[in-house]
């Protein structure tokens, strides 16, 4: 009797997928993009050399001869939600990167242009408007009460199929992917392919839980490892895009590294945790407030700071010029030190892999030593270490050598550094690369992350 109480309780606070579509699928909508094609964009320098490399190593790519002609437009799909009534809609930031025109078709088949108020490449989230009035809107639940195991069910437009709706379990929470550093993602196994960017994660209650935004895959398609976007980190920012139009992030100025069991032995740590200082950079917050290399962070603002992929996290959703109290182990002991957090500079990370640096533009660079140019048969060049933001949305990898920017050779990273500091953003620049035994020119956008 007591058993079929409970399920009772919990069924009534539980729907089916067939009750959660019919009650919460009319506020998802799909988005669809057009760009045009322009002379000039994609990184298309006006010089006729640079024009000859992109016809080599680019064939058909708009704005070169031989290629699609200046104002072919291109489209693209995503999905989206209604979140206010007034015609606010969420959706990724990568479903509308570009896009000249925005259109937003609803359930009931109205289409509406839409005005992309803001987007923020970091954590991957935009907000758009339609003028609308009286829309239905989905209800927002909490990320945290989510448990690994429940059951959860995604609508959008795979491959551009509207209004699809598919469901799974949350296979994990708090997950930190390779190139982000801002958002604890929902892993899930629910079928999320091409399409569904931007679309919402209902939970059983009817409640969005998450953004759909990236997939893990060898093939381009689905293959049982889903991530989204918690719906409170998403408000956080649509909060600051409606108020001030960009996204303001907290920065400490450290490059950190996981704490190890063999490394908590050494610094006599009682078990693995906290986040080992790496690189303090110069005359930023940490520095000020006295932080040093091989400092260990346990907690921020009292928190505890279990792994190190949960710093950047912290940081980031504080407000630059924040006092914030941090307790910090060294040299045996535990000890309180207070710092004052500034804004994020552009193409900079909370905190990194040991030893990396990122240059505007989102590279980590190192010059080719002695035996590297011998054996690439050259005489100088940049060693990409790694990538982020601009350069992980061009193209460029790990392994590649950066020879020139705009045709000025770059024997230094000091030239690479003073070569894009010119750049204005929003401006793309011809970066000359050498990967394997070839070489081919890669068009960089300058953004304002």
């Amino acid at each position: 009797m007591v058993g079929a109480l409970v399920w009772s309780t919990w069924a009534t606070a539980v729907m089916d997928v067939a009750d959660l579509v019919e009650s919460q699928g009319p506020a998802v909508v799909n988005i669809s993009t057009t760009t045009l094609a322009r002379r000039g964009s994609k990184g298309m320098p006006d010089d006729e050399n640079m024009q000859e490399f992109f016809r080599r190593f680019f064939p058909g790519m708009p704005g070169i001869p031989g290629g699609a002609m200046p104002g072919t437009p291109s489209h693209g799909t995503g999905s989206g939600f209604i979140v206010g009534s007034d015609g606010t809609i969420l959706t990724n930031a990568h479903v509308v990167d570009g896009a000249d025109e925005v259109v937003v078709k609803l359930t009931d088949k109205r289409k509406f242009i839409a005005k992309v108020i803001g987007t923020d490449a970091r954590t991957d989230v935009a907000v758009l408007k339609i003028t609308a009035k009286s829309l239905p809107a989905v209800k927002l639940g909490s990320p945290d009460a989510l448990r690994v195991g429940e059951a959860v069910a995604a609508i959008g437009s795979p491959f551009g199929f509207e209004n699809s709706v598919t469901s799974g379990i949350v296979s994990a929470k708090g997950r930190s992917l390779p190139s982000e550093s801002y958002v604890p993602y929902i892993q899930t196994d629910v079928a999320i392919n091409p399409g569904n960017s931007g679309g919402p994660l209902f939970n059983m209650k009817g409640e969005v839980v998450g953004i759909n935004s990236q997939i893990y895959s060898r093939s381009g398609g689905y293959q049982g490892v889903s991530f989204a976007i918690p719906i409170d980190v998403a408000m956080e920012v649509v909060g600051q895009l409606k108020s001030g139009g960009k996204v303001s992030r907290g920065w400490l100025g450290v490059v950190i590294q996981e704490v190890s069991n063999d490394l908590a032995e050494s610094f006599g740590l009682d078990r693995a945790r906290g986040a080992l200082i790496a690189q303090v950079q110069p005359d930023g917050p940490a520095a000020k407030a006295g932080l040093q290399v091989a400092d260990v962070i346990l907690k921020f603002n009292g928190k505890p700071v279990e792994n190190s992929g949960d710093l950047p996290r912290m940081v980031g959703t504080v407000k630059p010029g924040s006092t914030i109290p941090l307790e910090v182990w060294r040299k045996g002991k535990a000890q309180t030190i207070r710092v004052v957090l500034t804004e994020l500079p552009a193409e900079n990370q909370v905190a990194g892999k040991p030893g990396k640096a990122f240059a505007r533009g989102g590279l980590a660079l190192s010059e080719l030593t002695v035996e590297q140019r011998r054996e690439l048969k050259i005489d100088y060049g940049l060693l990409v270490e790694d990538v982020t933001g601009d350069a992980l949305r061009a193209g460029l990898r790990s392994g590649d050598v950066i020879l020139a920017l705009n045709n000025r050779k770059l024997p230094t990273v000091d030239a690479y550094r003073n070569a894009i500091a010119s750049v204005p953003v929003g401006k793309v620049v011809a970066i000359l690369v050498r990967r394997g035994e070839g070489s081919l020119y890669i068009p960089l956008k300058i953004s304002a992350e």
